[in-house]
């Protein structure tokens, strides 16, 4: 069970506006460690983003451990009468199961080409708010879904952020076709060569068959040792390729990012 925050007041600072949240009416003498589980963390961020929706709002609905849980707070608000007119865009089949089950009415971009707002999860966050998502295999829906929104608010704790993207080591994940997609692999992989990059085909199931995304296509997760540099060159190089779909690098996407960490929130809003 999530623990809740005291009352908190924000302040900015620059480049980006970051509003550090804190206790409001506690002297550091006074407070005493309350230490918060990941998830508890991942809560809090959420419930602070949905502070965005409101009534009447085409919202996207994010995938994952973080979206989950805002996805639940906004069929709270519907219940209570706080909110209404919402339309959810769901961004994987996953998601669409739960909006459903809570009775979030949905739709889907054809019929609502511009949302209003998205709220979604990140595997990575950098200083100047690129993201790594796609970890949860949803990266293209989510991209078509996030890049047609007017506000994107990503929601983290504080283990996501990151000097630099694949600073932490694990996935930078690409979607691809099945067709010949060993062929697809080694040439993602050459491309980043001066950054120690590795390519693994996602797998899952004790047999090891190729993990399939909603849309029916394969994951290569990208695995770098080093910077890879410019991010857009590097996008631009990806997205050549033939066989390649989709990747999981949402350059210039987010407007805003909340940061729930042990010390409280960190909004940041990009400038």
């Amino acid at each position: 069970m999530a623990i809740p925050y005291p009352h908190f007041v924000g302040s900015e600072k620059s480049p980006m506006e970051t509003g550090i949240l804190v206790p409001a009416s506690s002297s550091p003498a006074s407070l005493s460690p309350v230490i918060l589980t990941q998830d508890e963390l991942k809560k809090i961020a959420a419930y602070k983003a949905v502070e965005y929706v409101e009534s009447g709002m085409v919202l996207g609905l994010g995938t994952g451990s973080t979206a989950k849980h805002a996805v639940d707070r906004i069929a709270e608000l519907l219940r209570q009468g706080k909110l209404h007119n919402i339309v959810g865009i769901p961004t994987s089949k996953k998601t669409h199961e739960q909006a459903l089950s809570l009775g979030i009415p949905l739709s889907d971009l054809d019929a609502h080409p511009v949302v209003d707002l998205a709220i979604d999860g990140a595997d990575e966050v950098d200083p100047f708010l690129n993201l790594v998502k796609g970890r949860g295999g949803s990266l293209l829906r989510e991209k078509m879904v996030e890049s047609s929104c007017r506000k994107f608010v990503v929601i983290v704790d504080e283990s996501k952020l990151v000097k630099y993207l694949g600073g932490s080591g694990l996935a930078m994940p690409v979607e691809i076709v099945p067709f010949c997609w060993k062929f697809t692999a080694q040439r993602l992989q050459a491309l980043f060569e001066d950054s120690g990059c590795v390519a693994k085909l996602r797998t899952c199931g004790e047999n090891g068959e190729p993990s399939v995304t909603d849309n029916g296509n394969y994951v290569v997760d990208l695995y770098f040792k080093k910077d890879i540099g410019d991010l857009k060159a590097a996008s631009d190089d990806i997205l050549r390729l033939a066989g390649v779909v989709e990747h999981g690098m949402f350059i210039d996407m987010a407007t805003t990012v909340i940061v729930a960490g042990e010390l409280g929130i960190t909004v940041k809003n990009k400038l």
